[in-house]
């Protein structure tokens, strides 16, 4: 993927920068949370063709809290000072809901990750998005052992 697909998306529906900080952590998690399963879907579907079960059952490693928890914590050595106070306040806000499957601490990294993710894609600073992106895919890989 190349950042001229996201600049394209985005160019419509850009926000002013003293706009940004307005935003609540949890919608840029929301956003964020489109932004990484819509990159890991197109990452698993460039492999090649598959049925859909097996690349819903194969983004599943990439998505979930655990996963996303253990790469906020591999990638906060690498960020920025801005984006570790967008990933704090991911982490320290009030969602009302713990999925039953996944740890409240898991839970609350992950919606920090998330919530950097949204936060850089509607800044519009994509080459850093993709970079984390790209990073993010790669630990996960290494992390689990596969190659999917």
């Amino acid at each position: 993927m190349n950042e001229e697909i996201f600049k394209n998306l985005g160019q419509e529906f850009a926000v002013k920068a003293g706009d940004l900080n307005t935003y609540s952590p949890l919608v840029l998690a929301y956003v964020g949370d489109a932004v990484y399963e819509l990159y890991v879907r197109t990452l698993l579907l460039s492999k090649g063709n598959a049925p859909v079960h097996k690349l819903h059952k194969q983004s599943i490693s990439y998505v979930k809290a655990k996963a996303q928890s253990d790469i906020i914590h591999k990638l906060m050595e690498t960020l920025k000072p801005e984006e570790l106070d967008i990933v704090k306040r991911g982490r320290n806000a009030k969602s009302g809901t713990i999925p039953k499957n996944a740890d409240v601490t898991e839970y609350k990294y992950a919606t920090g990750f998330e919530t950097l993710l949204g936060y850089l894609y509607i800044k519009q600073d994509y080459v850093r998005l993709l970079e984390l992106l790209k990073i993010s895919v790669e630990q996960n890989r290494a992390a689990d052992g596969n190659d999917h």
